[in-house]
């Protein structure tokens, strides 16, 4: 390995500690002090619950594990957004599992908290996955009531989708394992069956405060929503756990019951390990954001038995298309070539750079994967689309809304990762959160935003010291470079994967040795769904 592979793997290694201690914090929820009063409670942290549930050494996986990052720090921070959600097997069934975190501000929701539960949703209902929530909040936090409660992808939208989830016939189980107050109620209630924890768990419209304040009567939560009530005289649940584990097993049982599902068939076989060494990824990947790589050293080492079949190899060369497995699942790769390449006519055009060929072989073969039955695989480091005289006069818009409109209407399981960068509108065309993909997660090395932080802060620096010396003052070199300090700084704050990752712009950052886990759980996912619409590409300038 040369100097270069040693410096690269220096860095990206050191990214990869910066996520492990980062995620080591997050895993504590609202503290350790809160922990240990749960715990004398008798009750099990939201993450000791799913650990419990799920089987033990099976592979799983987190969404939104840094929702919330940086966010809502006056009012104190919202770790993982207050909930904890998981991909994993319970008896050997895929299923996503919801749970509330005590820990965090009584388990109580706030915006990005909806967010997140509708995220959870959202992946059950595409992949007609069974869900689970482990309920245990105080339900909307009333100081930012306004954001949470009214609109059409707040609070009200999951009880929408509990409805909407039952006439699909997705399995939803609750276990009612501490408060579960007002609005909240009606989840666990519109899930196919509810059981709850005797003596931690209750549900009622309105607790025993409030029914003081609202109607005058004395009485206690128990009385009012506990297990003995809601089991034995209103009939609102259908099973009494006598504690937390009682109710996870009684969950376990559940699960194993559950009959199989309808396939979309997608091709698998027996997965291979990668011929070159997946470890080799924090050396390839470059430490440099600008400086050119060969994205196939990427690639092959994804890949089972590092094999590709590429695609117009030859032609629009800044993208990368072919067929490829990863763990045995049949994929369609779409990735952007971050080389300096040459074409036939002997012109050279820059990695990271979508042109006119390149979009236009993309689309081509985004529809042959749709024709196939292929999921598709988005591997981004992309800085746009190429501008200029050129690139315009020679239809660069229209080949790029084509490329847009295959994206868009692909009905095959789309996947994206982003190992560099993901800029301006070469993240839609690539696959970017508007466009559906059914899981979409960055490297450590990973930046999301309309253009790079040096760029962007160059500009809005002209534009500011524009207005300066409109309004009389006088910019020298020296207030010039300290506005383009303070510009950069703030700009790559939020370019930065965490502040992706914190608004679920991604589902989570990743080491990229677990992009094989991620994709083949995601297939394997998408598999309980059949396909149900043809691809159709709409109307399109030829």
């Amino acid at each position: 390995m040369d100097l270069n592979f040693n410096k690269n793997e220096d860095h990206n290694k050191l990214l990869l500690s910066q996520l492990k201690q980062k995620f080591s914090k997050v895993k504590l929820g609202g503290g350790e002090k809160r922990i240990q009063k749960l715990h004398a409670e008798g009750k099990m942290t939201a993450r000791e619950r799913i650990d419990y549930l799920l089987d033990p050494k099976a592979k799983c996986i987190e969404i939104g594990a840094f929702v919330g990052e940086g966010m809502y720090a006056e009012h104190g921070g919202c770790p993982s957004g207050g909930v904890v959600v998981k991909v994993g097997y319970i008896r050997g069934k895929q299923c996503i599992v919801v749970a509330n975190d005590a820990t965090v501000k009584a388990g109580a929701w706030f915006p990005i908290t909806a967010k997140k539960n509708l995220r959870a949703q959202e992946i059950a209902m595409e992949n007609r996955l069974p869900i689970i929530y482990l309920v245990d909040s105080a339900g909307v936090y009333l100081p930012m009531q306004d954001e949470i409660f009214p609109d059409k992808e707040h609070f009200g939208r999951i009880f929408r989708n509990n409805a909407q989830m039952s006439s699909m016939g997705i399995t939803q189980i609750s276990a009612i394992m501490g408060s579960c107050v007002a609005g909240g109620a009606y989840l666990p209630i519109m899930s196919d069956e509810a059981i709850i924890v005797e003596g931690t768990g209750s549900i009622f419209l309105a607790g025993s405060y409030l029914v003081k304040a609202a109607i005058g009567e004395s009485i206690d939560n128990e009385t009012l929503g506990g297990a003995t009530t809601h089991c034995e005289i209103s009939g609102v649940t259908d099973y009494k756990a006598k504690d937390d584990k009682d109710a996870l097993d009684k969950i376990k049982n559940i699960v194993d019951k559950i009959g199989d599902f309808d396939k979309a068939g997608y091709s698998r076989v027996k997965s291979e390990k990668p011929a070159l060494d997946e470890k080799e990824l924090y050396g390839v990947l470059p430490k440099a954001r600008n400086e050119q790589y060969d994205m196939m050293e990427i690639i092959n080492r994804l890949v089972d038995n590092s094999e590709f079949e590429a695609y117009k190899d030859g032609y629009g060369q800044t993208i990368i298309t072919g067929y490829a497995r990863i763990d045995g699942w049949a994929v369609g790769i779409v990735a952007n070539q971050r080389k300096v390449v040459k074409t036939k006519n002997g012109e050279m055009q820059f990695g990271g750079v979508i042109y006119s060929d390149s979009a236009d072989k993309a689309t081509r073969f985004i529809a042959n994967c749709n024709q196939k039955k292929i999921p598709l695989v988005f591997v981004q480091d992309v800085t746009g689309f190429m501008v200029g005289s050129k690139s315009e006069q020679g239809g660069i818009i229209k080949d790029g809304a084509k490329m847009v409109n295959a994206v868009s209407n692909s009905v095959v399981p789309k996947f994206t990762v982003i190992v560099g960068n993901s800029y301006g509108a070469g993240n839609y065309a690539m696959c970017g959160k508007a466009y559906d993909p059914r899981l979409i997660f960055a490297w450590p090395s990973a930046e999301l935003a309309v253009m790079g932080g040096t760029q962007a802060a160059k500009v809005l620096v002209q534009i500011e010291a524009s207005s300066l010396k409109k309004s009389g003052e006088i910019v020298d070199e020296e207030k010039e470079k300290a506005l383009f300090d303070k510009i950069k700084a703030r700009y790559d704050e939020q370019v930065s994967p965490y502040y992706a990752a914190s608004r679920l712009w991604t589902d989570a950052i990743i080491d990229p040795l677990d992009t094989r886990t991620w994709i083949s759980m995601g297939i394997e996912a998408a598999n309980h769904s059949p396909i149900e619409k043809k691809f159709n590409l709409g109307v399109i300038q030829v």
